[in-house]
């Protein structure tokens, strides 16, 4: 996901691209200077439009969690987690335009099969590109976990109550599963390059179908005899689909007038299921609320991410010309090269607020519960500080993106035990 955006570190001369403006005359002179040498930086060739909706949708993940989960305070000062969704329904489509995740595997699909056709062409194996992928996705995994492990029995000797700690720690992981998700749609690559030579955009439609068999049964007239365990056939189908239809799109097998079809086949769908089949209207979980469309993705998940994928192939072109521009074009950028940043530390940047906030008391907004709608307006008042919070802790979180040199194997060892213990503490095995 970042490593896409890593050729922009390297310097072009000559770059060119017809019509860009270079005035940012209403810029600081030091951010004006920034903007231009990542504008001298960017190669001719880049594709501006992927880069601009991978980044719209990474923020909508940080977003869609800072607005949409929020916290009660029980007598004993600990944190809980609770959703304004719990209390006001008509909040739901905001989780509409939030939940982002087809476009982020639409991109996400694209992206893979243009660098696994570069490794190939030059003689890569498919097994060495999709191990420098992996590790890529890995190291900030392995970084953000391990550094929890390590605070835990800090936090908890600073007098932060167990039931907080195990909040921080279900909010942290959460995010997490989507990487290895991610990780096995993208080892899936050649596969999907197959299937998008011979079918074209018609290579998603046996995902999309397999996931309304799975949700027929488990929803269908037959839901009581079916096993609990029914539902996880849908992950990775459900999270495949929008990635197949990238893929395809980067094979040129998924052209303008099949988009069409998909925004308003997609719409058409999701308006039935919402409508006839009675879907959950939230995208997200709701906690109380045993059906959800996202753990694991319903079929409304991939009605909403072919409308989306169709949306986005439509305004491919828009958005390409308005990200000429430098000043839109370097915020683009600096999104991407953190993406895995931003993606394994924004719920660390909130929770970097709200626990010492809980020894406060109950604060509007943050440790109040999420029931009434000034809640909603005052965490919005909130959202600057969370970006600020992220923003700090990723200037030496973004290291673990990087690559590990210099790093001894005992450490990577010692890493990767601390991350293992975190993740027994995360999903309440200890």
């Amino acid at each position: 996901m970042a490593t896409a955006a890593t050729a922009l570190l390297v310097p072009v001369s000559g770059t060119s691209l017809g019509g860009t403006s270079r005035k940012n005359t209403g810029l600081p002179a030091a951010v004006r200077k920034a903007v231009g040498a990542i504008e001298d930086r960017t190669p001719a060739h880049r594709d501006r439009a992927i880069d601009g909706l991978r980044a719209l949708a990474l923020l909508a993940v940080p977003t869609g969690h800072w607005l949409l989960g929020g916290f009660t305070l029980d007598a004993g000062g600990a944190l809980h987690n609770a959703s304004p969704l719990s209390a006001f329904g008509a909040l739901a489509p905001a989780s509409w335009v939030l939940q982002m995740l087809g476009i982020f595997f639409l991109v996400g699909g694209y992206a893979s099969v243009l660098s696994w056709r570069r490794a190939t062409g030059r003689g890569e194996s498919t097994t060495r590109w999709l191990r420098g992928r992996l590790v890529r996705l890995g190291r900030p995994v392995l970084g953000v976990t391990a550094v929890w492990a390590a605070m835990l029995p800090v936090l908890h000797g600073l007098g932060v109550p167990e039931a907080t700690l195990r909040t921080g720690a279900t909010l942290v992981i959460q995010p997490l599963w989507f990487v290895g998700v991610y990780a096995a749609v993208t080892a899936l690559t050649p596969y999907c390059v197959r299937a998008a030579r011979r079918m074209g955009a018609w290579a998603a439609a046996p995902l999309l179908a397999a996931v309304a068999v799975v949700d027929f049964l488990r929803y269908g007239p037959f839901a009581d005899a079916m096993p609990s365990w029914l539902s996880l056939l849908n992950l990775l189908p459900g999270w495949m689909f929008a990635y197949q239809l990238g893929v395809s799109w980067g094979e040129r097998r998924l052209g303008r007038a099949a988009a069409r079809w998909l925004l308003l086949g997609g719409a058409a769908l999701f308006a039935a299921l919402l409508v006839f089949f009675h879907y959950p209207a939230s995208m997200v979980g709701v906690p109380g609320v045993t059906r959800t469309n996202s753990h694991p993705p319903s079929l409304l998940v991939l009605a909403l991410a072919a409308a989306q994928s169709g949306a986005a192939i439509l305004l491919r072109d828009r958005l390409a010309r308005l990200l000429r521009r430098p000043a839109l074009w370097a915020p683009v950028v600096g999104i991407n090269l953190s993406a895995m940043t931003i993606l394994c530390w924004h719920q660390t940047a909130l929770l970097s607020a709200a626990v010492p906030a809980s020894f406060l008391g109950h604060l509007p907004g943050l440790t109040v519960a999420p029931d009434s709608p000034g809640w909603v307006l005052v965490r919005l008042a909130w959202l600057p500080v969370f970006a600020a919070a992220l923003l700090l802790i990723g200037r030496t979180a973004r290291r673990f993106e990087a690559p590990w040199t210099g790093v001894t194997r005992w450490w990577r060892a010692l890493a990767a035990v601390l991350a293992a213990a975190f993740a027994v503490f995360a999903l309440g095995l200890a």
